[in-house]
């Protein structure tokens, strides 16, 4: 029997951002130094395919340092943490590898510098997310969080004309834009950075499953459902009028999703990895003759240096 024929078209770029790349290879490389066990507290990415690799590897994981033995190696999420963790970390004299974004540490900085300067801080981010805590308690002085347009509406500043905002790094593009237009709207003075500093690889992703959406008739995300990017990536097809389905890996496929289909688009959230993408695809294969094309979109080259101390003195002269 003749098998339904079936187009793929692969969203590039997707999966692994250059953040995602540096923890994941900070803690290898940590295991790779130090030996097993490595302490890392909270996943070190949003996903839980990574997270039993590493795990399997000898990496242990932790929601707080004080379940780290005392003076262990132990590694800082790409989430980033607040300095009440650093200091806990500190008092337990544990050797502490930051794995920390640099893209996040760099909210981290400007947030730093606005207080600094006796600004009150808005942080536009999820409540409860281990990036948004992070940033929270990095923040000497006030600070607000705003998650959507109605929490503007009861942000009661002591200083109005002293306010400056920062954001998370992976929200989308379009609502932080929204947000902070509403926020210049009824603080005029406000200051902050330009929504070209969200995460380059939140924006790039975004971009494309937009165009992604236009030449499929549905929509597979692959990406854990409490990764903030990648449930984004699903949002943005469904607005687009495109069925979208966020899955952590092929097994989670519904094959009615695929009913009457003629072409499947596939992105991966930036803490997916490519095998899961290769993966899907192998089950499509499986069901239907299947033809893979590229929609292309910005090449991303961007690559993050892992921290001096996980290489040794040759490696470090080169």
């Amino acid at each position: 029997m003749t098998r339904r024929t079936l187009q793929v078209v692969l969203a590039q770029p997707r999966g692994f951002c250059a953040g995602v790349v540096r923890a994941i290879d900070i803690v290898e490389r940590a295991l790779q130094v130090y030996g097993p066990p490595v302490y890392v507290r909270h996943e070190i990415v949003h996903n839980r395919h990574v997270v039993a690799a590493l795990r399997e590897k000898g990496a242990r994981f932790v929601e707080e340092v004080d379940e780290v033995p005392l003076g262990a190696v132990t590694v800082f999420s790409a989430h980033g943490v607040s300095r009440k963790v650093e200091d806990d970390a500190g008092a337990l004299h544990l050797q502490v590898i930051d794995a920390t974004c640099p893209l996040v540490s760099r909210v981290h900085n400007e947030a730093g510098r606005y207080a600094g300067n006796g600004y009150e801080i808005v942080l536009i981010g999820h409540s409860g997310h281990p990036e948004v805590e992070g940033t929270m308690g990095r923040i000497t002085g006030p600070v607000h969080l705003v998650s959507n347009l109605d929490d503007i509406a009861s942000l009661a500043p002591g200083n109005p004309a002293k306010l400056a905002y920062v954001t998370q790094t992976t929200l989308s593009v379009d609502d932080t834009r929204e947000i902070i237009a509403a926020l210049v709207e009824r603080f005029p003075h406000i200051v902050g950075p330009d929504v070209k500093d969200i995460c380059y690889a939140t924006q790039n992703r975004q971009t494309v499953v937009r165009r992604l959406a236009e030449h499929s008739d549905v929509i597979l995300v692959i990406g854990a459902d409490y990764s903030s990017n990648s449930r984004r990536l699903q949002e943005i097809g469904q607005e687009a009028g495109t069925a979208s389905h966020l899955i952590p890996d092929a097994g989670s496929l519904d094959p009615i999703w695929l009913e009457g289909v003629r072409t499947v688009g596939i992105t991966a959230g930036a803490s997916a990895p490519e095998s899961l993408v290769q993966g899907l695809i192998e089950r499509l294969h499986g069901m239907f003759d299947v033809t893979v094309s590229t929609l292309g979109g910005i090449e991303e080259n961007v690559v993050f240096k892992l921290p001096r101390t996980l290489y040794d003195t040759t490696e470090q002269s080169v």
